[in-house]
C-alpha cells in the first residue's frame, strides 16, 4: 500500500513541477527541487517554489514558498515552509525559530517549542486510506474497460465472421496440442520479435508495429478464448448466447487475483492457437482438406460377336 500511495502522489508531483530537477544528488534552485535519490538542501540565503525527495534527507534553511515532501528519509526544518510538511517514512524534525505556514503529516515528529506552525498535526495514515481507495476504484475500472471490450469485440467478430468462428471451434476441440503450442509462440514470440526488430534499428517501424499491435492482438485471443468457453458449453444454438457464457465466466473467475490471472491468460493463450490452426486449415486446398475418395474404373462386359 505504502509502495502504490508513493508511485501515486509521485507522479502527481513530478506532473506538478514542470521546472523539476531530476538528478541523483542536486543543488539549490530558483524553481521546484526534485530528487530521486540523494538529500536535498536549501541554505539559508535561497528561495525555491517546492522540494520533492523520493530517497533521501532534506535539509531547509531557507525558505520554501510552497510544500516539502520526503517519502523515505529524515527532514529537518531550520528556516520557513510557506505550504505543507509530508513525510511518510523518516523524522520531521521542526527547530525552534522554524515556521510552516500549512499542516505538518508525519508518524514520527519532533517539533521544538519555539516552532511556529500554523496549520495542523496530523499522520500519513488517512493518505493510506485514499491510496487504498483509489486503487479499489482503478481497478474496478480497468476490470469494467477490459470486459466491456472483450464483450464488444467478441459481438462484431460473430456478427462479421460467424462461419470464421465455428471453424475455430473446430480447430480447438481437434487439435489441442497445437493450439497450445502455437499460441504460446504467439504469446511470447511476438513482443521478443517486436523487440529483436527495434534493435536492428532498420526494423524499429515493422517492431513498433508489432509492440503496438499486442493489445488488439492479445484482446483477440481473450475473446476467442471466452467464445470457444462458451461454445463448449452451450453446443449448439444461438452464438451471442454461447458466447456471453463464456464471457460472463471468464469475467466473473476474472476478479480472483490468481485464478483470475492464470484463467485469462489461458483463454489468450488457446484462443491465439485456435485461430492459428483454423487458418492453417484454410489455406489449404480442397484437395488436402478434405481429399475426395476415387471412384473404380467401371468394369467392362465383353460383347460376343
Amino acid at each position: 500500500m505504502r509502495r502504490f500511495l508513493m508511485l501515486m502522489l509521485g507522479s502527481v508531483l513530478l506532473l506538478s513541477f514542470p521546472g523539476a530537477a531530476h538528478a541523483a544528488t542536486a543543488q539549490p534552485r530558483d524553481d521546484s527541487l526534485v530528487v530521486l535519490s540523494g538529500d536535498a538542501y536549501v541554505a539559508g540565503r535561497d528561495t525555491i517554489d517546492s522540494v520533492v525527495v523520493f530517497n533521501g534527507g532534506v535539509l531547509v534553511e531557507g525558505r520554501v514558498r510552497n510544500d516539502v515532501v520526503a517519502f523515505s528519509g529524515p527532514v529537518t526544518i531550520t528556516g520557513d515552509v510557506g505550504g505543507n510538511v509530508v513525510v511518510f517514512d523518516g523524522l520531521l524534525t521542526v527547530q525552534d525559530g522554524a515556521h510552516i505556514g500549512g499542516d505538518v503529516f508525519a508518524d514520527r515528529r519532533a517539533i521544538a517549542s519555539g516552532a511556529a506552525i500554523d496549520g495542523e498535526l496530523s499522520s500519513t495514515q488517512h493518505f493510506a486510506v485514499a491510496a487504498g481507495w483509489a486503487s479499489v476504484v482503478f481497478g474496478i475500472a480497468v476490470w469494467l474497460a477490459i470486459a466491456v471490450s472483450i464483450l464488444i469485440l467478441g459481438l462484431l467478430l460473430l456478427w462479421f465472421a460467424p462461419r470464421a468462428a465455428e471453424s475455430v471451434v473446430v480447430a480447438g476441440k481437434t487439435a489441442v496440442g497445437p493450439s497450445i503450442g502455437w499460441g504460446a509462440a504467439m504469446l511470447f514470440g511476438l513482443p521478443v520479435l517486436g523487440v529483436i526488430a527495434i534493435a536492428t534499428v532498420v526494423g524499429i517501424p515493422f517492431g513498433v508495429g508489432i509492440l503496438l499491435a499486442l493489445a488488439l492482438i492479445f484482446a483477440i485471443g481473450q475473446t476467442t478464448g471466452a467464445w470457444f468457453l462458451g461454445r463448449s458449453i452451450i453446443k449448439s444454438g444461438s452464438r451471442v448466447g454461447a458466447f456471453a457464457l463464456g464471457w460472463a465466466i471468464l469475467m466473473l473467475v476474472g476478479v480472483i487475483p490468481a485464478i483470475g490471472t492464470l484463467a485469462w491468460l489461458t483463454a489468450t493463450v488457446y484462443g491465439l492457437g485456435m485461430i492459428c490452426v483454423a487458418a492453417f486449415r484454410a489455406r489449404r486446398s480442397p484437395s488436402e482438406a478434405a481429399p475426395t475418395p476415387t471412384m473404380p474404373a467401371p468394369t467392362q462386359t465383353p460383347v460376343n460377336v
